[in-house]
């Protein structure tokens, strides 16, 4: 809890205790009833609830409400049913407790008979009880409400951020693919050409100093190819989205990643051993996106990751539930989906995606289960 928090406590416990104090008659200050213990015990109770109110709610606002029945000190109950409201997510209980307020504020204080108040009175106070009541829920639901959607735009600006560096990386990579393409099918053909002639030069020529010349030229086209083979190697590496060049994710580091994908998620079956890199990275980048999509388009549904033989193929299936909540409509240019069908096509595996019938997503990847 944060020092704003408590202070934004305290302030209410305060606030309630101030009218104990005021409305019970123990300030001193004439009131139209004598003192009764009962209503100020129940009083100074209802008000001291209020510390409890942001991890108990519902406890809180319950032990308020005897206090606005049998005595005028309303402030704690009223506290109490805003913090119903801006803490839970529950119109039917929220309506209820409402109701409880408003009956509580129109019953009068000393108790008499309802028939001695004029229909015009009667009228008006049942109007009054249904405003008291509806301020602290309404305001509750705007601050939860005001919240959320704080959350919302904080999780839409984050998704275009990470759209936006994938499209980046996107791009890179296809130019520097292009690049690495243009420097195999152009420089090294020509480079080629040059030793193939160097070393016919060599063999050919009588004369001594036009031998070295050649052998020279020969060696140093050879030494230019190789170098010129690690250049798109490293090329063709950091252009595309997983690089040889960093440490590489495998099947042990894939608790950790559904541990840490920020959803319900659990792991269903052994992790299989023995198969390549190149699968590992495969399936980790599977579960990886797959995850991450359940948390950008389906907050608050749970997922499973199961891995299972059938047959000679390792199946890996990453199914979610239906959101609990409305889904934030987000930009996405499926370059994920597409990327882990390519990856899975590289290693004769097959990626297939689609709704489930309780209306959740599933991931389905197929691979051999033979090593690389």
């Amino acid at each position: 809890m944060t020092v704003r928090e408590r202070a934004t406590g305290a302030l209410f416990v305060g606030v309630a205790l101030a009218d104990v104090w005021l409305s019970t008659g123990i300030s001193g200050i004439p009131v139209d009833h004598d003192i009764d213990y009962v209503s100020i015990t129940a009083a100074l109770i209802a008000a001291f609830a209020l510390v409890g109110r942001r991890r108990w709610p519902y406890l809180s606002f319950a032990v308020t409400v005897p206090a606005m029945f049998i005595s005028e000190a309303a402030v704690a109950t009223l506290i109490g049913l805003y913090t119903v409201a801006r803490f839970k997510d529950n119109r039917r209980a929220l309506v209820v407790c409402a109701l409880v307020v408003a009956v509580g504020y129109a019953s009068p204080w000393p108790p008499f008979d309802f028939a001695d108040i004029p229909g015009k009175a009667f009228l008006l106070n049942a109007v009054y009880a249904t405003m008291t009541a509806a301020a602290p829920a309404f305001l509750g639901e705007l601050v939860r409400t005001r919240q959320v959607l704080s959350l919302r735009l904080k999780e839409i600006d984050q998704a275009r951020e990470h759209e936006r560096e994938l499209i980046e990386q996107t791009v890179l990579a296809k130019e520097r693919a292009q690049l690495a393409r243009e420097m195999h099918d152009v420089v090294s053909h020509q480079v080629s050409l040059i030793a193939v002639r160097a070393g016919a030069l060599q063999v050919s020529t009588p004369d001594p100093g036009t031998k070295d010349a050649a052998q020279t030229i020969r060696k140093l086209s050879i030494d230019t190819l190789d170098e010129l083979r690690h250049m798109v190697n490293l090329l063709r590496a950091s252009g595309s989205l997983e690089t040889e060049l960093t440490p590489q994710p495998t099947l042990a580091d894939l608790a950790r990643l559904i541990a840490g994908s920020g959803i319900d998620a659990r792991l269903e079956g052994s992790v299989p051993s023995g198969i390549g890199a190149h699968s590992q990275r495969t399936i980790y980048r599977t579960v990886q996106e797959a995850l991450t999509n359940v948390r950008k388009h389906a907050p608050g549904a749970t997922a499973v990751v199961r891995i299972e033989h059938v047959g000679a193929d390792l199946i890996v299936t990453i199914a979610n539930t239906r959101p609990t909540r409305p889904a934030v409509p987000l930009p996405s240019a499926r370059h994920g989906l597409m990327g882990l069908r390519e990856r899975a096509e590289l290693l004769g595996g097959v990626v297939e995606t689609g709704p489930t019938d309780d209306g959740g997503f599933r991931v389905r990847l197929s691979l051999s289960a033979t090593e690389e």
